[in-house]
């Protein structure tokens, strides 16, 4: 207007438009991300292209010779290496499954790749395999297949161009063990791995770096909400890395390019230096390798996983300076010291840098629910003291990812064996209601408590993907109190551990966090323990942990409180047999000074005994030669056993001049006198055995006993049974009537059967060996006897014998026994069950209905009792339609209750007033034959008038330690007086659990820890019925010279210094405290 000046532009935009442009289809610019890593039909033309600068594979530069070992040996290296090697060449196949071969490999680096920036050695079988040097130095694990580390970064001395010489010893199985397609079916035996690769390759860094950061960022497009600019800004710059990749045809100029592209969302992520912002983490990722003890593979390879797993370790610390790995198991650190001493030595360097952090303070990472009071003290005991001799340090945090439950004592034991802290996961697998916490307080039921943090990813073995760092807080249930999460990454349960992958992910998720945002920051460096001790600090500055009261009972693998009878069996012997060892070869020790307590003898029966309640060995979840290999061990277990206590007796004097017609005696290694009628040895004759803690007397009947038991037929296939205490009607092997004759109380309900056979059709959604699904019980059947028979007449014991077919190849043979009244005893109904079981995927159960009216059951767990409904009101008390007991099961109501006994059995339900016993399963994986074959079990009804009490404690576990009945013609009085100096009085509701010699006493310690002056008797005592109860420990002064009595934890650490006057140390236990006592000589 008017010739003014021309107004400059308002804006940079062309005032023309030069060409369309679309909206971008958000999903198939999404979708298009795979190819730019896939190895599928565009890999020559992606970034998989790049990733080898060179490679060489031919004979000139690497020769391949083999020998393989016969007889599924597994040779150490001197002996393999001394052997004749043949050649051979990759496309070979090995096997079969489980054998060992043994690859002598000479290396010579071609010319053209001697100047390349990383060389490494790829080998891949598809199987596992380690590295050894030729001097028989182990370097580093191998694994083929999907869980892949098949480099080794070739040390700078072969760029000479001179031959090389190494090892390479081959497992013929994968990382998870044998099993085809299905991972838990039975392996097959004839199982051959092809060697697939063996090549010097030139490896492009850049481009190896580009593959990750492209994985991460593209990630954050594909997980990252579609409505924020987090996951709209990831998808550009991975097109923009993609288009630029393909404007430069795939060069190294366009590799370098991509990754200046990735800086813009996840920075500088090429060294360590990423975790050193200031900026808060929420996430502290841990390195982790859980290698099960026995699962899919025996013993002998979790020895080598071990070797190949820890090794990879040690290498990736060298070379990621923020890598933290945390391992527990102090077994598998035994097992590395013994078979594997320079690794070892290697390991223990890196514990003393901080970067190997042993963990969990228990020998294995054993089964919670199966094991008793004792094993449970012992698996602390024995970890602890390993930890604390081999590298100076005790554990803090008790470590469990992958058991089937835990105990409601645990975290009193855990308290006392030096550890306040506890970890798992395995709680996210309840297939029925979804556990409400990640981070809380745990309370045992004496009311100690442990600081509890579940990973929030609900693994032990995250990839260290973008969503595992995510999922740390997303899936967090306790962010009211605390809002970080432990990240638990490494490959495991068959070993493997972190690989510098997973690293190099967590570095760029670090990255993006700071960058761009949105994503959990995460933090590396840091221990196990410093995040619980950052927990604790809150827990002291007012931050209130939710609690959780009682076991934690996982609402899945109830099966395997069944599965593996025989391995049960085994162990609840060998506990028993440990118990009465220790006890005699005490009272041997401070009797006979010729006598040597057999400190190491008890240990190494311990560490076996130790070792078959890992978490899949016990359960009965492992195959079938692991089975086969516990057998052998415990064939061990009971002939030392047997030796020890042979020992200890002799040295008390009671087997000195014993002949066929000497004196019949017997020892009571249980706390309390008690009676019973027994079977004289080799004989027809019965015996009234009575007396201790101690020396018992043995009186054979001459003629009536005062109290008899009789037998009759009422009429034809209906038989009663009687003593002084019940009258028991059985009719077609059941019993129809259970009369309690003084309390004139029927205890059958009208109509229903107690000892009744019945069998369930078990086939669980998956885990065979592990579960049994509730719907299983839609499926009951009674089993029908096919004939019943007298086969004791009295008038000491009577019994009844019914057969009953359950197929044409399974069969059971109940006699159901009452032995006359002993006054001042309990007297129980007893059934022993001899078992031939040959089916297929079937459940055999007991049931005893009966006339009890309770919403609760009550069952014994280690130092304890378990109190759980007996209806199904909720979805949790429907879940726990099968649970776990110990010796015994109670419901009680007011005024009367019926326990249900037994010797080796652990699963028992009660519904109603229906109780429930678990006898055989028979699933067929992972071990195919499993439970098949023949097997014995007893188990009782006892009733009791009035309350659940200290009858159903002492009665179980007299049911379980039988007298040990001897022949002598005399019993030194010092032997006599020492077995009961030690008393327990006051409180029926106390146990004396056990008694043993000191750790560190001087005439008793192998010297791994410092020793302790002088001579010690510990006593373990526990409150076992849930009220505040006190008693007193009484001493003999005259035969056992007590200084001083003191309460120390279960390392036996001096602790409270108690009041001892007289012989006698008064002592108050809270209810279900487990209490131990030093009494030093």
């Amino acid at each position: 207007m008017g010739g003014g000046k021309p107004q400059t532009p308002s804006t940079s935009l062309p005032k023309l438009v030069a060409r369309p442009v679309g909206q971008q289809i958000h999903s198939i610019y999404k979708e298009r991300l795979g190819q730019f890593t896939s190895n599928g039909q565009y890999s020559s033309q992606n970034l998989q292209a790049a990733m080898y600068e060179g490679r060489a594979s031919d004979d000139e530069h690497v020769k391949l010779q083999v020998y393989s070992p016969p007889d599924l040996a597994r040779p150490t290296f001197e002996e393999a290496t001394s052997h004749e090697f043949k050649d051979t060449h990759a496309g070979v196949s090995f096997g079969p499954s489980w054998s060992t071969h043994w690859f002598k490999i000479d290396l010579k680096v071609p010319r053209h790749l001697q100047e390349k920036e990383r060389l490494e050695f790829l080998w891949d079988a598809d199987n596992e395999g380690l590295i050894w040097t030729e001097d028989g130095e182990p370097l580093q694990g191998l694994t083929g297949g999907g869980k892949r580390r098949i480099e080794w970064i070739l040390p700078d001395s072969f760029r000479d161009g001179k031959s090389h010489r190494f090892y390479i010893e081959m497992a013929c199985n994968d990382i998870m063990g044998n099993g085809i397609g299905d991972l838990i079916q039975p392996p097959p035996p004839n199982r051959y791995f092809q060697l697939k690769l063996a090549d010097i390759v030139a490896v492009n860094l850049e481009a190896r770096a580009l593959f990750v950061d492209f994985w991460i960022i593209g990630d954050a497009a594909r997980e990252f909400p579609e409505d924020s600019w987090e996951e709209h800004q990831a998808l550009q710059i991975c097109n923009e890395i993609m288009d630029t990749f393909i404007a430069g045809h795939g060069s190294q100029d366009s590799i370098l390019r991509g990754r200046e592209i990735a800086r813009k969302y996840i920075g500088n992520v090429d060294s360590s230096k990423v975790y050193e912002s200031e900026k808060e983490p929420h996430v502290y990722a841990i390195g982790h390798c859980h290698i099960d003890t026995t699962w899919l593979w025996p013993w002998a390879e979790t020895k080598r996983k071990i070797a190949r797993s820890w090794s990879n370790q040690c290498d990736l610390m060298d070379r990621y300076p923020e890598h933290r790995f945390t391992c527990s198991q102090a077994q598998q650190y035994k097992w590395l010291e013994a078979l594997y001493p320079k690794l070892y030595d290697r390991v223990k360097s890196k514990v003393k840098e901080g970067t190997f952090q042993p963990i969990g303070g228990s020998w294995v990472e054993h089964d919670t629910n199966l094991p008793g009071g004792e094993s449970l003290v012992r698996q602390f005991l024995y970890g602890q003291r390993y930890f604390e001799s081999r590298f100076g340090e005790r554990c803090k945090t008790f470590w469990l990812p992958d058991t089937f439950g835990y105990s409601s004592q645990l975290p009193q034991l855990c308290r006392l064996a030096g550890m306040g802290r506890f970890f798992t996961q395995k709680l996210s697998w309840n297939n029925i209601n979804t556990f409400p916490h990640t981070t809380f307080s745990w309370v045992s039921l004496d009311g100690s408590q442990v600081l509890c943090h579940m990973a929030p990813d609900e693994t032990y073995t995250a990839e260290a993907h973008f969503g595992d760092v995510s999922r740390s807080l997303s899936q967090h249930k306790s962010m009211d109190q605390d809002n970080t999460g432990l990240l638990v990454f490494g490959y495991g349960d068959g070993g493997g551990g972190p690989t510098s992958e997973m690293l190099e992910k967590l570095r760029r998720c670090r990255g993006l966090s700071d960058k761009t945002g949105r994503l959990p920051r995460v933090k590396m460096g840091d221990s196990v323990d410093d995040y619980f001790a950052r927990l604790e600090k809150k827990a002291e500055n007012g931050t209130e942990f939710v609690t959780w009261y009682g076991e934690l009972y996982l609402e899945l693998h109830r099966g395997t409180y069944t599965s593996e009878a025989n391995n049960k069996w085994n162990n609840r012997k060998c506990e028993i047999m440990l118990h009465d060892i220790e006890y005699l070869a005490t009272v041997a020790s401070l009797k006979n000074s010729k006598y040597q307590y057999p400190k190491k003898a008890i240990d190494d029966i311990w560490e076996d005994v130790l070792l078959c309640q890992f978490h899949d060995t016990i359960p009965g979840s492992s195959i079938e030669v692991v089975y086969r290999d516990c057998d052998e061990l415990y064939a061990k277990v009971f002939k030392a056993g047997g030796k020890l206590l042979e020992g200890a007796m002799s040295a008390l004097e009671f087997n000195a001049t014993a002949t066929h017609d000497s004196e019949l005696k017997a020892v009571n290694t249980l706390p309390w006198r008690r009676a019973e009628i027994a079977k004289v040895p080799d004989s027809e004759e019965y015996a009234l055995v009575s007396g201790g803690p101690g020396l018992a007397s043995v009186e054979t009947f001459s003629g009536v006993s005062k109290s008899t038991a009789s037998i009759k037929e009422l009429e034809e296939g209906v038989f009663q049974l009687s003593n002084e205490h019940f009258e028991v009607t059985v009719a077609n092997g059941a019993i129809t009537s259970l009369v309690d004759v003084s309390e004139d109380r029927e205890l059958i309900p009208q109509g229903q059967k107690a000892n009744q056979l019945v069998i369930f059709d078990d086939k669980p959604l998956y885990w065979q060996g592990w579960d049994v699904e509730v719907y299983h019980l839609d499926s009951r059947q009674e089993l029908r006897p096919r004939k019943s028979y007298i086969v004791e007449k009295g008038p000491h014991l009577v019994s009844l014998c019914t057969e009953t077919k359950v197929s044409e190849v399974s069969w059971v043979k109940t006699t159901i026994s009452l032995a006359a009244s002993v006054e001042g005893q309990p007297s129980y109904i007893e059934m022993a069950s001899e078992v031939e079981w040959r089916e297929t995927m079937k459940f055999l159960k007991v049931e005893f209905p009966v006339d009890i009216r309770n919403t609760e059951a009550s069952y014994e767990t280690q130092f304890g009792i378990n109190r759980r409904p007996t209806h199904y009101n909720t979805s949790w008390d429907m879940a726990k339609f099968e649970v776990c007991c110990h010796r015994w099961a109670d419901l009680s109501e007011a005024g009367y209750g019926v326990s249900i006994l037994n010797d080796s059995k652990y699963g028992f339900a009660t519904a109603g007033n229906l109780m429930r016993l678990s006898l055989l399963r028979a699933p067929k994986a992972p071990d195919g034959h499993a439970d098949m074959g023949h097997h014995h079990i007893r188990y009782a009804i006892l009733p009791h008038a009035g309350p659940l009490d200290h009858r159903t404690i002492r009665t179980a576990r007299n049911f379980n330690h039988p007298f040990k009945l001897f022949r002598g013609s005399s019993i030194p009085n010092a032997s006599a007086s020492l077995l009961n100096s030690i008393q327990l009085t006051g409180s029926p509701a106390l146990v004396l659990d056990t008694i043993k010699r000191g750790e560190d006493d001087e005439d008793v310690s192998r010297g791994e820890l410092p020793t302790r002056k002088g001579r010690s008797v510990v006593v373990r005592v526990y409150e076992s019925l849930g009220g505040k109860a006190r008693g007193c420990i009484c001493v003999d002064g005259d035969v056992l010279p007590v200084m001083k009595v003191a309460k120390v934890n279960l390392l036996e650490d001096d602790g409270e210094e108690m009041k001892f006057e007289e012989g006698k140390c008064r002592i108050e236990l809270r209810a279900f405290e487990v209490a131990t006592f030093r009494l030093q000589l």
